[in-house]
Order: structure tokens, then sequence, then C-alpha cells
């Protein structure tokens, strides 16, 4: 097939942009497909990303906030005279240019819903959701609690729930001894690693306050933060001082390249999610892919990417009560983590890009068909 995929793409920054990548090289190798890449120059304004975001050369003109650049992308479609268009669709943003490009390029499109409510939702966002449903001819999912959410709104629509693949390691991966030199981290002290763009609905705010607790039980215990802040770091710094954690946790912010990735996962004995909400995430393939156990609150469809005990703890609720008890539950078997190994390779395995591309390269075929 010749796919045109609307998405984020390197150097933008963001698991969308790497996710989209991924597939995009999974179809073309597992599938043979011709995957034309039709990139954002820009999502959002400089001062909503607070230079998260890498701007791509002038020559690439799709910019979400401004529509005036989307025509450009309706022309291009069509001349490429793909037999769908694929939309990474993750915010209520997205759902205007899908109707753009679905009304003026009459080519059906199917949407890769990372999610279908923004993380931090906005008044019309039903009205968001309406205009997608006018727009999409079918529906990719990444989660079984995503996919509750379009039967809900979209239920005419075709839908299929896949998951979300296993990110592998990208380049060399140093050895823990190494990585622990490197960070100034005791070989022998337990280590949590927090990763990714700190949002308040990542809950880090819930992690802290559970350390007190936790340091009760384990007080060599380190938690090192890697990631870009959306906000102002120094309301962290003081809750750190605030709760006398300045000897037990490490803060990093600032985007992550994937060497100093590889540096940070080798470090961890665990990864934690104290999040407060949640569709899916892609920090957990991240870990597996590195071979790290995850500590996760219930929250969306967090716990459906974990088996507990088996490849991490899933806490009770999102409390720091409750994250502090999954946290020394990770504490009173790591010991035994080198047992998790298998299940966690078994999860890389099933959930790998080339089972995604398959499956959902015969959905896309399939809306295609139906002219």
């Amino acid at each position: 097939m010749r796919i045109a995929f609307i998405s984020p793409f390197f150097p933008l920054k963001g698991g969308i942009a790497r996710f989209s990548g991924l597939l995009a090289d999974a179809f073309r190798e597992q599938r043979g497909d011709d995957v034309v890449p039709l990139a954002f120059r820009a999502l959002f304004p400089d001062f909503i990303t607070k230079g998260a975001e890498a701007p791509l050369p002038e020559k690439v003109r799709l910019v979400l906030f401004n529509p005036f650049s989307w025509p450009e992308t309706v022309r291009c479609i069509r001349s490429l005279k793909p037999d769908i268009v694929l939309v990474a669709y993750w915010t209520g943003l997205l759902a205007p240019l899908c109707f753009v490009v679905r009304r003026f390029t009459g080519i059906r499109m199917v949407v890769l819903l990372h999610n279908l409510s923004s993380h931090e939702s906005f008044f019309i966002e039903p009205l968001m959701q309406r205009l997608l449903a006018a727009s999409a001819d079918g529906v990719l999912t990444l989660s079984g609690a995503v996919s509750q959410e379009v039967k809900a709104a979209m239920p005419k629509i075709p839908l299929l729930k896949l998951f979300h693949p296993v990110y592998e390691p990208e380049g060399s991966q140093p050895s823990v001894v190494d990585a622990r030199k490197t960070l100034n981290l005791d070989i022998h002290s337990p280590v949590l690693l927090f990763f990714g763009y700190v949002r308040h609905y990542k809950g880090l705010d819930i992690m802290l306050r559970a350390m007190p607790g936790i340091l009760q039980r384990e007080p060599d215990l380190r938690l090192v933060v890697a990631g870009h802040f959306y906000e102002d770091v120094s309301l962290y710094r003081r809750l750190v001082d605030q709760l006398g954690l300045g000897g037990n946790v490490d803060l990093y912010p600032g985007y992550v390249s994937a060497e100093r990735s590889a540096l940070f996962f080798s470090a961890a004995d665990a990864v934690v999610l104290p999040y407060r909400s949640a569709t899916q995430s892609g920090v957990i393939p991240l870990a597996y892919g590195y071979g790290l156990p995850v500590i996760v609150t219930p929250a969306g469809a967090l716990p459906e990417m974990v088996r507990p005990g088996e490849t991490g703890w899933v806490a009770r609720d999102s409390s720091p009560e409750g994250f502090a008890e999954a946290v020394l539950q990770f504490l009173d078997n790591r010991e035994g983590l080198s047992s998790m190994r298998p299940a966690i390779e078994a999860f890389r395995h099933e959930f790998s890009w080339e089972a995604f591309a398959v499956s959902a390269g015969r959905f896309l075929e399939t809306i295609a068909a139906e002219r």
C-alpha cells in the first residue's frame, strides 16, 4: 500500500514521534508498504512547549496550530494519491486537521489513537470528538481503555484494538556498574527511575510524597528523575526540600537523548509510573526493552501492560500511601528480580513492532477497500 502518514517525526521530540518513526519502518520492512511521512514542523507555540520541541526545517510546512499551513498538506496528499491516510492522534486539537484532510482529499482515513481525550481536557473536547467521528473511516487503538471510549463516542466506526509495542534500546548499553558510577549512585542501593515528560497527570509529586514512608524501610533508596519539565522544576525542588529528600532524589531536567536514556535505564532496578490518569504509556514498553520491571498506579490502561509479580507491580490506588505499598513490594522482591526477566522477555516478543505492523496493515487494507 501507499500510506500517507501524518504525525510528528524526528527530529521533533517525544514518544509519538519515536512511535511513528518505528511504525513507518515496520510497515516498510514487514509488508513492503510505501510509507510517505507528512511531518509536523511544530505542534504548539514555543511558550507552551518551553523548548521541548526541535522544529523541522522550513521545507516542512505543516504546523498544527496554524491552519494556514494545512492546505499545502492537502495538495501534497492529492498529488501522492495514497491508498489510505493514517493520522497519529493524541489531542482534540488534531480533529479540525483530520476533518480538513478527509473532506478535501476524499481519501479514506484511519486514525491511530494514542488518546481520545487530551490529558488536560478542555471544554470543547466533545465537539472535537464529534468532528473526529465525522472524519475517521477506521480507528486503531493501543489499549482497552481507549477502545471503550471510542466505542461509546463513535460506535459505528470500525475499530481494531492493538497494543503499544516494546521499544528496544538504541545503541550500546553501559553496564550497571558504569552507569551508576557516572550518575554517582551506590552500586548496592535500590534505584528507581521516573522517566519522560514531567506533567501534573504523571504524578511525580505522588512519588515524592510516598518517599518518606519508603525510606523508613530502605533509607538508601534513590529516585532518579530524568525528563523535560512542563511545570516549573523549582516547585519540585522545593517539595524535595520540604520532605527532606535531598540525599535520595536526583533531578535531571531536560530532554533526554537516546544515549542518556541508556545510562538512566542501565542504572535503575525498576521504573515508576505514579500517574493520576493515563490511557497507555510509552515508558512501560521502554522499560521492558531494557529488561526492567515497572511499578504503576491502576490509572487507565496501565494495568493492562503489567503482569503483576511477573513484569511489575500495580498499586492499589494513586495515593502516595498506595504507591508506597507497591514500591515496598518491589523492595521485598528485589533479590529475585532476575527471575522476572523471562516474563519481560516474553512480553517483548509478543508485543513487537513486527506483530503490530502486520495486524495494523491488514486493517488499513480493509478500510481502504471499502470505497
